[in-house]
């Protein structure tokens, strides 16, 4: 996989979820944060990653700076939806990506619509399948993404032309 470097792209983030971590010791309860963070340019580049720290700020930080080493390109039709449909698996998470027409939207729950929003991606139905554990979904949806191809890519492996191969 091409490494894509973070600081040639106009980054947006979002924060999927915060949950507070309490962790039981001789002196009372301790307090951390832990961050699900999405970061994407709406271009086609989107990545996620998660972030733990004492205080909610530093926790979204950490989880923005782990999501841009993690950023995957993502290819995209010209109504800005997939070219075929496919699913992807973290875990027992499963999320089955649809391509749409031109008016659909996004057509997807909480956590893998952030995804779809900062990959760019304006036209797409999901169906989140198993497990609903949102790092999960999400890491799940850009698998997904990261395994659709274009009818180029294709042809290419199959050594003929786009023609050939759509008939």
């Amino acid at each position: 996989m091409k490494r894509i470097d973070p600081s040639t792209l106009d980054l947006k983030d979002k924060v999927v979820t915060i949950n507070r971590v309490t962790k039981v010791v001789k002196g009372g309860r301790t307090m951390r944060f832990s961050a699900l963070v999405v970061v994407g340019d709406g271009n086609g580049h989107v990545g996620c990653g998660m972030g733990k720290a004492a205080e909610i700020p530093d926790a979204i930080r950490k989880g923005k700076e782990d999501a841009m080493k993690n950023l995957i390109e993502v290819s995209r039709n010209d109504v800005d939806s997939i070219f075929h449909e496919v699913s992807g698996k973290f875990g027992s998470a499963s999320v089955l990506l649809m391509p749409a027409a031109e008016g659909t939207g996004i057509i997807a729950g909480g956590p893998a619509r952030a995804v779809l929003e900062l990959a760019g991606i304006r036209n797409i139905r999901t169906k989140s399948l198993g497990s609903n554990n949102k790092r999960n979904v999400v890491s799940a949806t850009i698998e997904g993404l990261s395994r659709a191809t274009t009818p180029d890519a294709v042809a290419k492996l199959r050594g003929m032309s786009v023609e050939e191969l759509l008939g």
